[in-house]
This record gives structure tokens, C-alpha cells and sequence, in this order.
């Protein structure tokens, strides 16, 4: 079977993908709660929410790791084409240590990260130890993310991880969670707990968050 993606195909399949964003940007509206604006720190979310991070407003110092694979290729495009800078990496060892070491250098110059932390092939809602190596590293805070609405415009994908995504018109939450800040005696585990807690408290509070955004027309305030 001939590739759906090979080098003629390719630039054909980034002007596509680029050109959906560009398209459902203009029908898409997040709004940001409790996002603690501090720079640097590290996004933390789960896989199935990876597009809540078009909400974040402070796109150009927010770097995205994205896998080595010819897929990840299309998506790493539009992703530099959405705002963000983007860090290629793999699950081989190498692919991998390099990506880590430019997230850390990155940090440290106080930008930002978005990681998925059970992505890129799951277990679905398991932590990869890459968010807690940043963390250590740079001492930036982690911040969980959680993303929420009630519109049917709101899709759930028949992917691994039930990938959230907007479809044409669409109003959305982005929930924020406290800083998690990680002293030195504190344990991958019990740092994971804290993220996983914090997360289930997101998703508890975004059915009443997302009404008094509605009730106080919050949305059209952006505008």
C-alpha cells in the first residue's frame, strides 16, 4: 500500500492541515480561567486535551514537543503556523534526551512547555517521567490544564485517547490548576498524584465554571 504521506504528497498535506486550522481558528473561542501567567512553567495536560493549548494566549513563548514521525511532521507545521515554537522528539532514547535538553534550555531562558503527559501512544492517563525531569531541572512549576464544553460542536475522536476537538462553532473553557512545585524530597509518584488530583478537581469544577462563563457572557467580552 503506497503512503498516504511521502515527500510529494507532503507539502500538498501541510497546506491541508494548515489550512483546516486557519479555518475553524475563526469559529473557535476559548476562555482562559485561573491561568497563573507565570513564566516560565510547564503546561501539563493529558493527551486527549492537546488542543486546549490554542487557548493559551501567550502562544510565541510556549514550546509544544512533537514526535520525530512523518506524521508529527504535518502537525509540528501547523502548530509553528498556530504561534508556537515546537520541539521535535522521538521515544528512542536519543530523539529523546535531545528533546528533553532543549525543553530545559528553553525553560530556563524563561519560556515556556506543553506536555501531554501520557502521550504519544499512552497508557491513556498514565504520566511519562519526561514532566517531572523538567521540572527538576528548571525548578518552572508544573500546571495542569483541563479543557471543557457543553456544545455538541465539541467532538470526541474515535482515537486511543478520545481526543477532544472543536467543530466549526464553539465556546470553550480552558481550566487551570494551582502551580505544583516540586521540592527535593518529593517523589515522581507523589508529584503524581498531586497532578492527577488536581486534573480531577478541573474536570468536578468545569460544568459550573462553564455556566457562570455563559450566565456572565464572558465570551463576548473577548470580543
Amino acid at each position: 500500500m503506497v503512503k498516504l504521506l511521502n515527500s510529494k504528497t507532503k507539502p500538498y498535506l501541510v497546506k491541508l492541515v494548515s489550512s483546516m486550522l486557519h479555518f475553524q481558528e475563526a469559529f473557535t473561542h476559548i476562555l482562559e480561567i485561573d491561568n497563573p501567567g507565570i513564566r516560565p512553567c510547564i503546561y501539563a495536560m493529558w493527551h486527549e486535551n492537546q488542543f486546549s493549548i490554542y487557548g493559551i494566549k501567550d502562544k510565541g513563548i510556549v514550546n509544544v514537543l512533537i514526535s520525530n514521525s512523518n506524521d508529527g511532521e504535518l502537525v509540528a507545521t501547523a502548530v509553528e503556523e498556530m504561534g508556537f515554537r515546537v520541539v521535535r522528539g522521538s521515544s528512542a532514547r536519543k530523539g529523546c534526551i535531545s528533546a528533553t535538553l532543549q525543553l530545559i534550555d528553553r525553560l530556563k531562558n524563561g519560556e515556556c512547555a506543553a506536555i501531554m503527559m501520557d502521550g504519544p501512544h499512552g497508557p491513556l492517563h498514565k504520566i511519562k517521567g519526561g514532566v517531572f525531569k523538567l521540572a527538576r531541572e528548571t525548578g518552572a512549576p508544573i500546571v495542569p490544564m483541563h479543557w471543557y464544553s457543553e456544545e455538541k460542536t465539541f467532538v470526541t475522536l474515535p482515537s486511543w485517547d478520545k481526543m477532544k476537538s472543536p467543530f466549526f462553532n464553539c465556546h470553550i473553557i480552558n481550566l487551570y490548576g494551582k502551580p505544583i512545585y516540586i521540592k527535593e524530597n518529593d517523589t515522581n509518584e507523589e508529584i503524581g498524584e498531586q497532578i492527577k488530583a488536581s486534573i480531577k478537581e478541573l474536570v468536578a469544577r468545569a460544568p459550573e465554571e462553564y455556566k457562570k462563563a455563559k450566565q456572565q457572557k464572558l465570551w463576548e467580552k473577548m470580543k
